[in-house]
């Protein structure tokens, strides 16, 4: 299986621009996906997606509203499937927690898992980024980590102001 435990690199200008997308989404959690070179280590992109909780939708949590869950429409979820195959594929899946967290939750990690326990549902790590109405406090990257079956923290970034 693919190592997911090396963090990515993510440049400031890039998280600047997820931030950005973040405290416009709130109080809503923001999503998309970060792209890069396939087989390369940094992102160089970011690719917006709809937040669709509201329509019902989320696969475990379709009683959450789009303030506490996040799930891609189904125009989003296939270009993420296209751009696997892509020369830019996705690299990492972001989302916002608008309770000011970086954290990998309870949902996103069952989410974020193979239905068969496997491994990740997606070759990709994933970025959570805390904010409140006036900032953002934090963000983190996660990644699977064969040797223990679960996510782990790979990095945490600072905040930024609004």
């Amino acid at each position: 299986m693919t190592d997911f435990t090396n963090p990515l690199e993510i440049p400031s200008d890039i998280l600047a621009m997820v931030y950005k997308e973040a405290l416009q989404a709130f109080p809503a959690e923001c999503c998309g996906w970060l792209t890069g070179s396939s087989g390369g280590q940094a992102v160089n992109a970011v690719r917006p997606a709809d937040n669709d909780q509201a329509s019902g939708g989320h696969p475990t949590a379709s009683d959450r509203t789009s303030e506490s869950a996040y799930v891609f429409n189904s125009a989003d979820l296939m270009a993420l499937n296209r751009s696997l195959d892509s020369d830019a594929p996705a690299l990492i899946i972001y989302h916002s927690h608008p309770n000011g967290r970086a954290y990998l939750s309870d949902t996103d990690r069952t989410v974020a898992t193979s239905p068969w326990g496997d491994g990740p549902a997606y070759p990709v790590q994933q970025l959570v980024v805390g904010i409140n109405a006036d900032r953002v406090v934090e963000s983190a990257l996660f990644g699977w980590d064969d040797d223990s079956g679960e996510f782990v923290e790979l990095a945490r970034y600072p905040g930024a102001q609004a």
